[in-house]
């Protein structure tokens, strides 16, 4: 299918904005669901060179962006939840920005700072993709797009941080597994129903 469709519907909500004060579950998944960035084993992701630079190139998102910082997160065999707090602060320099760590061999996050969470989570992707180029492990890494979710207050939050510190556990269930009887249920339902107990996530 062509990446120009037009008819392609987004999944960000039309009138927000992404680069406002906040905080936003986020999942990013590898292509076709593929178990790249490691497996489960006894309730713990066992992680990949894959998962490993993945995991590296999370944690350093705040070094790259300065109106951000990061809580919870989980690196699944096939994706990766975390939770990226946003604050509504200026860019200094917005122009370049410093390499990675050394760790992870000086790779770049290109291009422009911005402060919007598409610009972050598209940062990270590249980044995971350049080094995992160079050190010749593939590049076909990411499906397209994201989910997000905004986090409306501090019940919902540790909800979500509860969430995400089990995961791992509840793997054959996950609906990212393509062997669970969750697999491909709608994300608001899953997450609302299956594991929050709740019928929305604002309640």
């Amino acid at each position: 299918m062509s990446t120009n469709n037009p008819h392609r519907r987004s999944i960000r909500l039309k009138d927000y904005n992404y680069s406002s004060a906040g905080a936003y579950f986020v999942t990013v998944c590898t292509l076709e669901r593929k178990c790249i960035f490691g497996e489960i084993m006894n309730g713990q992701n066992q992680l990949s060179s894959i998962g490993q630079i993945s995991k590296s190139c999370w944690l350093e998102i705040p070094n790259h962006f300065q109106n951000s910082s990061l809580d919870e997160f989980v690196i699944m065999p096939n994706h990766i939840h975390g939770v990226v707090l946003l604050a509504d602060v200026a860019i200094v320099g917005a122009g370049h920005v410093q390499p990675l760590n050394e760790q992870i061999h000086a790779s770049k996050y290109k291009h422009l700072v911005s402060k919007s969470l598409s610009s972050i989570i598209g940062s990270f992707k590249s980044s995971v993709t350049r080094i995992c180029k160079q050190r010749q492990l593939g590049v076909l890494i990411w499906q397209r797009n994201y989910y997000e979710h905004i986090i409306r207050n501090e019940r919902e939050l540790n909800r979500v941080r509860e969430y995400i510190i089990n995961n791992p556990l509840h793997w054959k269930l996950d609906r990212e597994n393509q062997f669970s009887d969750n697999f491909n249920l709608g994300h608001d339902k899953y997450f609302g129903n299956v594991y929050l107990k709740t019928s929305s996530f604002g309640e």
